[in-house]
């Protein structure tokens, strides 16, 4: 195996001492079913490949392993789900962010890549803040939803391209880890949902296939389209906060004020 880095479970004592990080991506994920067309990693490979893609480009950053666990009691009904409950995952992510505060790591960005896992990441993120206010912690909840800013209207054939296992995660699959993907077998169903508000769903009363959306429509051209989007935009943000001294208050971030990352 070629030592990375970028990697941090890669890294000696030594390395670090010689070559230290001042910031961590920590990729968040989920193992469970997202149909016969993506693997039950789907989550996690996503946010951590999108992790080393911005780690290359942002200066003495590294990657933490990622959390390959969450909370997943929602697609439980369709195997392979493993699930956390939600105090443990929060737990986990407070003790990680406790832990970097010891080593002197003070400026975190949290890459999520599984929808169970937001309220988790807001518990732990703001109770570590509170305590440690000179922390620095950032996250990006929902990489699927911040597509519909960063891509122009009408990329997305149906849907938006949201859905689980549907179009945008198919088509992201398919450009970070292709050889996993089984796009032949790709069957989703868009869900009539209510507008303006938040239904709190089992899967299984939203597809008969662990999957929504429509990934028929996924390509990789797009998924290509759509990492690069994701990078560059989260690769702006981490160099403007680098430019800034990560004051949230100075001229470079102004134009940010209005975006909640958190």
């Amino acid at each position: 195996m070629e030592k990375n880095p970028l990697i941090i479970q890669h890294l000696t004592s030594g390395d670090f001492r010689n070559a230290p990080f001042e910031k961590v991506i920590l990729p968040l994920g989920s193992l469970e079913s997202h149909g016969d067309h993506l693997p039950f990693g789907t989550d996690s490979l996503t946010a951590y490949l999108l992790s080393l893609e911005v780690a290359r480009r942002v200066p003495k950053t590294a990657v933490l392993p990622p959390l390959q666990y969450g909370m997943s009691e929602a697609y439980r009904e369709f195997s392979f789900t493993l699930s956390l409950r939600p105090e443990t995952e929060t737990a986990i992510i407070g003790d990680i962010l406790e832990s970097l505060y010891r080593e002197g790591i003070n400026k975190v960005f949290i890459l999520n890549g599984h929808d169970g896992n937001i309220a988790s990441i807001e518990m732990a993120a703001r109770t570590v803040k509170a305590a440690h206010p000179e922390m620095k912690i950032l996250s990006l909840d929902a990489w699927w939803n911040t597509l519909k800013e960063l891509l122009p209207p009408g990329f997305f054939e149906v849907w938006n391209g949201l859905g689980h296992g549907g179009e945008g995660e198919l088509s992201i699959g398919l450009a970070l880890f292709p050889d996993l993907c089984e796009p032949g077998q790709a069957r989703g169903i868009v869900p009539r949902l209510p507008p303006y508000v938040d239904v709190k769903w089992m899967v299984s009363e939203l597809t008969d296939c662990g999957a929504t959306g429509d990934p028929t429509k996924a390509t990789r051209e797009k998924g290509v389209i759509i990492k690069e989007t994701l990078v560059n935009a989260i690769v702006g943000i981490l160099t403007a906060l680098d430019e800034s001294g990560w004051d949230y208050r100075s001229p470079e971030v102004k134009g940010n004020q209005n975006r909640e990352m958190r």
